[in-house]
């Protein structure tokens, strides 16, 4: 409740202070028209570390949504601030206490399934609007026992991925012998994998080897590989993220094993990982809702601007910042500027993303249930070129 308090009179100070600049009618109260709410919007994700190319990609398309709505002639503006919690779980709570401390009211929550899942509670707890653009575990919405109500995700969950691979491998290679290497130890993969597993024997795909690791063994993968080559699997399914997939990658070219690669969100990344032979991922195809290749309006914009501004392509997380924003946005104008306050803002947002479409460059008439999860049509891309392409 001292938490609660202290977040109520924050908000309220920030809500006191903006705004109220515009000329006064004859009666003397603001005009209305001329005021201007700016809400402070926090988020925390890997900015350093092995995960930082979410984390970047994350802060940096937030930043750019954030400029243009602050330029525009929008009566919401937006404070930014993130914080760095190196994928880390502890750090994550560190992170979460110090944009708390800043007086955050709205958040893109975590970038990382990790960190979301361990300060899924504290949001829930101190009734602060969540939605984050790529923690994809359900356990940041809920749990078997508990609905995070105000915790929303705009990625997929991980058990929309895992029916959607499998979904789409029926569609585009229901002749191929298929592999997994999954990474057992980690909620984002296991999940996926889970729900692939049931997906796959639904649909009668040929899954002929199945391989698992750890982070004790996430160098070493010439088990796995050789298990796939053994049992002739042409295609290979990666629920992982893309340092391990890029480790299987030069391990399996060194084998002169060959087969499709099929990953997922965590493989978005791989060709901007250091040192990687970028060659090694030429016609990978990855599951994402974000082409950057579309010539919708939308898209072009956004990869146009976003180039502009970071000398470099989006991914699919910087797509789903993006557009993490602009439905906050959206649904804080249609909550209007009147109807903000401390002590509706919470609920207001739940209502707005229970009950709005939302039309953004990651899918178009996107919603979400009551539990938080997102509803959007996935799309393939296949690497090309060293380029993102749609597979479609």
């Amino acid at each position: 409740m001292k938490k609660l308090l202290v977040v109520l009179l924050s908000i309220f100070c920030v809500f006191s202070l903006v705004g109220c600049g515009g000329s006064s009618n004859e009666e003397g109260t603001g005009d209305v028209e001329s005021d201007v709410i700016t809400i402070k919007l926090g988020c925390s994700g890997p900015l350093t570390g092995d995960a930082a190319v979410y984390g970047k990609a994350v802060e940096n398309a937030a930043k750019l949504a954030v400029q243009e709505i602050n330029d525009s002639d929008s009566k919401i503006k937006f404070d930014f601030k993130m914080e760095d919690d190196e994928a880390d779980t502890e750090k994550a709570a560190t992170a979460y206490s110090a944009l708390y401390d800043w007086g955050m009211q709205v958040s893109l929550f975590t970038v990382t399934s990790g960190s979301g899942a361990n300060v899924a509670t504290l949001y829930d707890e101190d009734k602060i609007f969540a939605l984050t653009p790529s923690g994809s575990s359900t356990a940041l919405v809920y749990t078997d026992t508990t609905n995070y109500k105000g915790n929303f995700q705009m990625c997929f969950t991980d058990p929309n991925q895992g029916v959607a691979s499998a979904d789409y491998m029926k569609d585009k290679f229901a002749d191929k012998k298929i592999a997994v290497i999954y990474k057992n130890d980690d909620v984002y993969s296991a999940g996926v994998y889970e729900k692939f597993d049931s997906q796959s024997k639904a649909n009668g795909l040929n899954v002929v080897y199945v391989g698992s690791f750890t982070d004790d063994t996430s160098t070493d993968f010439s088990s796995q590989i050789q298990g796939a080559k053994d049992a002739g699997a042409d295609l290979v399914y990666l629920p992982i993220y893309y340092q391990p997939a890029s480790i299987i990658l030069k391990q399996a070219s060194d084998k002169d094993y060959a087969p499709i690669y099929f990953g997922i969100d965590g493989m978005d990344g791989i060709l901007t990982l250091e040192n990687f032979d970028t060659s090694l991922a030429e016609g990978v195809y990855l599951l994402t809702p974000f082409a950057a290749d579309a010539t919708d309006d939308a898209t072009v914009h956004f990869v146009n601007a976003f180039e502009n501004a970071y000398g470099e392509e989006p991914n699919q997380f910087a797509a789903d910042a993006y557009d993490c924003v602009y439905a906050i946005k959206q649904a804080l104008d249609n909550i209007g500027l009147d109807n903000i306050d401390p002590d509706n803002l919470y609920d207001a947002m739940i209502e707005q993303f229970t009950t709005m479409t939302f039309d953004g460059i990651t899918g178009t008439s996107v919603t979400w249930a009551e539990n938080g999860e997102v509803s959007k049509a996935p799309k393939a891309v296949v690497i090309n070129n060293g380029v993102y392409v749609s597979a479609d």
